[in-house]
C-alpha cells in the first residue's frame, strides 16, 4: 500500500517544520521487503511525491551513501543501518535495561527482551540470553507486527479502550501468520481487553509455532509504559501455566526494580 507523509505534528511551529526532511525520511521508509528496488515513478506513487520530486531526493540520498542505483532502480545501502545504530547506540533506556535482562536470561535460561511499540509494530531494542533460530529471528533492531508478539499485544492493550477501538476498526481482518494466530476482530478485541486488566500478556504459536512469549510492562516512574519486557522461549513440553509461573514473578520483580532508574 503506498505510504504517504506523515502529517506535522501539531505541537510544532509551522516556520520550524522542514517538508524537505519529512520527504527523504518517507523515502527511504518506502522500500521493505516487498519493496527492495524501487525506480524513481514507483517511489513518488508510495510516497505521494511526483516523480521529479522523488527523482532528486533518491539521487541526493544516493549521493549521501544512503541509496545506490542502476540508473533505473534504486535501493537501499548499508549505511541507512547507521540510523538504527544511533539509536541503540545513544538511547538512554536498552543501556538501562541491560543489566536486568542479563539477570532474567541467566535465571530462567531463557531469551530476554525489551522492545518498544511503533505503530503497529514491536522493534526489540535490546535482548540477553541464548541465540535460538527461530524463522523470524528477533535481533537488534528486528521489527514484528505487534498483535503476534506478547509484548506488541501488551503494549497496544495498555495505550487503552479508544486507540484499541481505532486501530481495530481501520481493518477488516488481521493477517495469518500460523494456525494460532488471533485473527478474528472480535476475538483480538476480548484478548486485548483481559491484557489490559492483567497487565501481562501470553502468546503461544501466534508467528512461530515452536515459540511462547511472557511479557510484562516497564513502566518509568511516573507510572508510563515506556516498553515491554519479555522472555522468549521454546514450547517443547512445558504446559503454559507453568511457563507462566516460572517467569512472570521474575519479570515483574525486574520490571519493578528499574520502575525509579527510568
Amino acid at each position: 500500500m503506498p505510504t504517504t507523509p506523515a502529517p506535522a505534528p501539531s505541537t510544532l511551529a509551522a516556520r520550524d517544520w522542514i517538508a524537505g526532511l519529512e520527504r527523504g525520511l518517507s523515502i527511504i521508509e518506502t522500500f521493505d521487503e516487498a519493496h527492495p528496488r524501487l525506480s524513481a515513478l514507483q517511489a513518488a506513487q508510495r510516497c505521494g511525491l511526483t516523480r521529479t520530486a522523488a527523482r532528486r531526493y533518491l539521487l541526493t540520498l544516493t549521493h549521501l551513501g544512503y541509496m545506490a542505483t542502476d540508473g533505473k532502480l534504486f535501493w537501499l545501502t548499508p549505511r541507512v543501518m547507521r540510523l538504527g545504530q544511533s539509536y541503540l547506540e545513544s538511547a538512554r533506556l536498552p543501556r538501562i535495561v541491560q543489566p536486568f535482562l542479563q539477570r532474567l536470561a541467566a535465571s530462567t535460561h531463557e531469551t530476554s527482551y525489551l522492545s518498544v511499540l511503533d505503530g503497529d509494530e514491536i522493534v526489540y531494542v535490546a535482548r540477553n540470553g541464548p541465540v535460538r533460530h527461530m524463522n523470524t529471528g528477533f535481533v537488534l533492531g528486528a521489527r514484528v507486527p505487534a498483535q503476534v508478539t506478547a509484548a506488541g499485544m501488551l503494549l497496544m492493550a495498555l495505550k487503552g479502550p479508544a486507540a484499541i477501538d481505532a486501530w481495530l476498526d481501520a481493518r477488516t481482518a488481521l493477517q495469518t501468520f500460523s494456525e494460532h494466530t488471533i485473527t478474528d476482530l472480535p476475538a483480538m478485541r476480548a484478548q486485548l481487553q483481559q491484557i489490559r486488566q492483567q497487565d501481562w500478556a501470553l502468546s503461544e504459536q501466534q508467528l512461530d509455532l515452536d515459540y511462547r512469549g511472557v511479557a510484562v510492562p516497564l513502566r518509568d516512574r511516573m507510572g508510563e509504559a515506556v516498553g515491554a519486557l519479555s522472555i522468549i522461549m521454546p514450547m517443547q513440553h512445558e504446559p503454559s501455566g507453568d511457563a507462566v509461573r516460572r517467569v512472570l514473578p521474575l519479570l515483574k520483580e525486574s520490571a519493578q526494580s528499574m520502575r525509579n532508574l527510568i
